[in-house]
């Protein structure tokens, strides 16, 4: 069962991301602050302060709505800075002659009824082969710092004045072989085909994949985090709204036959249930739809336990212990998630777990020896 609190952020959620009325005084006193931490740990503070202006049957009290304007405000203002940042930089790939797509942050967030108002985080980039290798060279040029490279994602983190850029040569999830190879497909396919959708940001126009290729991105990329460590309720947030806005142009055929190879029709449908029973998802903008399962309530939990991106964990142990330590302190962590993971999808927490085991060793192999 979920708190009261809890019950009434998930309201205030629901009304904020489609913009619907919410009614509170059926909840007993609910703790605003607890609702304020909860948004923050979730990163949907302009969700719940969109909520908040869609309560009809009760006044909130004012400190609580100042609070919630004044970090919608700052919200704003950031996004028109990023939109801005995000302009120039597009003006500038394109004078190198380095194409590059967008990839999810601001790209999704113009599928909400009010994009400002989603928190944002870095800016992703996405490049075919040789469009990657050019933007390296570019990036060697105008970033202030570059991250070590992974050759396996072909990821580069990067800095740009104060702005964190990534470079992604691949979207992988690095949660299972099937799953990166249909990633890598419908990245050819992005790319070969042009299968694009364009974002008019102030006087530039902004590439991001089209609708059909994007859910792949969007919901893979759930994956990778809820497998690898914690994800938020805000990326389903943007996979829901993705879906609900390209409703009508996602090729549900082709999303299934996508979904089966990759293997993860089980967990599409058990995060699909959850987004429809606690996020308000239209059941019929949701692909796969079967209804909802007593299984649901585990992700929902460990989504609230852990928060974005896991940072509910303390993480101090990386700097305070040895190397050695450090690993034994991960996979016990891990092993902890991947139990709780199995419970509802045992194939494929089976087969991340033994990839994990795998890159562990190696990784320990070639620190010692």
């Amino acid at each position: 069962m979920l708190s009261n609190n809890v019950e009434a952020f998930l309201a205030l959620l629901r009304a904020g991301l489609w913009e619907k009325d919410v009614q509170l005084s059926r909840f007993e006193h609910i703790d605003y602050d607890e609702i304020y931490r909860l948004a923050k740990e979730q990163t949907v503070i302009g969700l719940i302060a969109a909520g908040l202006e869609h309560v009809t049957d009760c006044k909130v009290r004012k400190d609580v709505t100042i609070t919630f304007v004044r970090e919608a405000a700052q919200l704003v203002q950031c996004n028109l800075s990023m939109n801005q940042f995000i302009g120039d930089l597009m003006r500038r790939t394109n004078q190198s002659g380095v194409e590059a797509l967008l990839v999810k942050g601001q790209g999704v967030a113009q599928c909400y009824e009010r994009p400002l108002w989603r928190a944002n985080g870095d800016v992703d980039l996405f490049l075919d082969e040789v469009n990657y290798l050019k933007a390296k060279e570019l990036f060697r040029e105008i970033a202030s710092s570059m991250r070590a490279e992974n050759k396996y994602t072909k990821h580069i983190g990067t800095m740009v004045g104060p702005w964190e850029v990534e470079l992604h040569g691949n979207m992988r999830s690095r949660v299972t072989a099937r799953i990166d190879r249909v990633i890598d497909a419908v990245q050819a396919d992005t790319f070969n085909n042009h299968k694009v959708r364009v974002w008019r940001n102030a006087d530039t126009e902004v590439l991001i994949p089209s609708p059909d290729n994007d859910v792949i991105f969007v919901f893979t990329h759930i994956l990778h985090h809820f497998y690898r460590g914690g994800i938020g309720l805000r990326q389903i947030c943007d996979w829901c709204r993705l879906l609900y806005v390209y409703n009508d142009q996602i090729d549900r055929s082709v999303l299934k036959k996508r979904l089966e190879d990759a293997a993860i029709i089980p967990e599409w449908k058990l995060f699909g249930g959850l987004a429809v029973k606690h996020l308000g998802m239209p059941e019929d903008a949701m692909p796969l739809y079967e209804g909802q399962t007593k299984k649901i309530m585990p992700i929902l939990e460990y989504i609230l336990e852990v928060g974005n991106f896991g940072h509910n964990r303390d993480g101090s142990y990386y700097r305070k212990n040895p190397f050695l330590i450090r690993k034994a302190i991960s996979l016990w962590r891990k092993s902890g998630d991947i139990f709780h993971h199995y419970m509802l999808f045992p194939a494929n927490s089976f087969r991340y777990f033994c990839r994990f085991i795998c890159n562990g060793i190696l990784t320990v192999a070639r620190e010692i020896g």
